[in-house]
């Protein structure tokens, strides 16, 4: 491999412990891959020259484990981080794996669970901000329904909008330097989850007491899986300030939720994504939500994460071809030329504009009859991407 595509720290590559720790158990079959120890997975991930590593609070202390044993279990992957360089970027609550919570979490009809829910984050919030997490991620994987005979849907996101309330309030009175992202999907596992896309999400975020320390963690695959393009979902999180953290995947539309390695089906789709991070300077942490096919080893399991992360940096030197490439340059030259005679309407609103926009002439027929050279342009995309360019 060429090292002009090797990881560095400065490209905040990272990957949960539920990743690469996947031991390939699906509805249909037992697992493949021995299950690794959170220590073992630290040096697996800085073997493969990951910058960080994230976690569910349970990859990382079993849920019934005894304080003595959680100390000693954080003791050794703290170990682990310092003999690696490793860092954790990243914490989250597994709020949609115990039985307890096969109704939801914080939208859970019985408030006894709701109230367990909130310990239990709060619990996990600590263990992140003690391992050095600057971001807090929030996925309801069972706040949703499978018929809504079950739940008024206003009263699950009210439930989930005093839940992040409150805990936004223990943030601060903590003193934690921490911020939440949400994370949205459509279904899996529930029939249906509340605020099923980022758009959603970005909505509900106004909502909220403390919003201002609320934004999103979009997920390729999750997008996909309505058959919605994944790009414009970030660039409006992006846009409105609220691209707090991003999970890196790949999916084929309307399946299942797959996580296969970043690149591995939408290439065009993913080369636009790395183009659109890099292009505005999105300086967070690029984090692979994905695992290796069930057919691998653990040898495989690394191919997969190297894969992770050189895709990313082919397209982001493509992306750097593209944005130089003479032809290309010149088609969006004209795509978007401007001979300066709309000055007069641009920019806020005024009465003189009003005035000057009413009066001005269009000709519909010569705007209508422009041709727009877009098959061009997306044609020499693609002989970029394949490397004819």
């Amino acid at each position: 491999m060429s090292d002009n595509y090797e990881p560095q720290a400065e490209h905040k590559f990272t990957f949960g412990l539920w990743t690469v720790g996947n031991i390939g158990r699906d509805p249909f079959g037992s697992p493949v891959r021995r299950q690794l120890s959170p220590v073992e997975i630290v040096h697996l991930l800085a073997e493969v020259g990951a910058y960080g590593v994230n976690f569910h609070d349970n990859d990382l202390v079993p849920i019934d484990a005894t304080p003595a044993d959680r100390d000693q279990i954080v003791a050794d992957f703290r170990a682990a981080l310092e003999d690696t360089g490793l860092v954790v970027p990243m914490a989250t609550t597994n709020l949609f794996g115990d039985p307890a919570f096969k109704d939801g979490a914080f939208t859970s009809n019985d408030h006894k669970v709701r109230a367990y829910a909130l310990q239990k984050t709060m619990q996990a919030i600590d263990l992140g901000v003690e391992l050095g997490a600057k971001t807090y991620v929030f996925w309801g994987g069972r706040e949703g329904t499978e018929t809504d005979a079950s739940k008024d849907p206003a009263d699950g996101l009210r439930r989930f909008r005093e839940a992040l309330n409150f805990l936004c309030e223990y943030v601060i009175d903590q003193g934690y330097d921490l911020v939440f992202a949400l994370e949205a999907k459509p279904n899996e596992p529930r029939g249906d989850i509340f605020l099923p896309t980022t758009g959603a999400m970005l909505g509900f975020i106004e909502t909220l007491d403390q919003s201002n320390m609320v934004g999103v963690n979009p997920e390729v695959a999750h997008e996909y899986m309505a058959g919605l393009n994944f790009v414009h979902a970030v660039a409006q999180a992006w846009e409105a300030g609220k691209l707090f953290h991003i999970d890196l995947n790949d999916q084929a539309f309307g399946r299942y939720d797959q996580d296969f390695r970043f690149g591995a089906v939408n290439l065009k789709s993913a080369f636009f994504l790395v183009k659109f991070l890099e292009d505005v300077g999105y300086g967070g942490n690029r984090h692979f939500d994905a695992h290796a096919y069930r057919s691998e080893d653990y040898e495989g399991v690394k191919d997969f994460a190297r894969g992770c992360m050189r895709t990313y940096l082919i397209l982001k030197e493509k992306s750097l071809q593209w944005n130089e490439d003479p032809e290309i340059k010149a088609l969006l030259e004209e795509i978007n030329a401007d001979d300066g005679s709309t000055d007069a309407f641009k920019g806020p609103y005024s009465a003189d504009k009003v005035a000057a926009l009413k009066d001005a002439k269009f000709d519909r027929v010569a705007l209508g009859a422009r041709g727009l050279p877009y098959e061009r342009l997306d044609q020499l995309t693609i002989e970029l991407l394949l490397g004819l360019r």
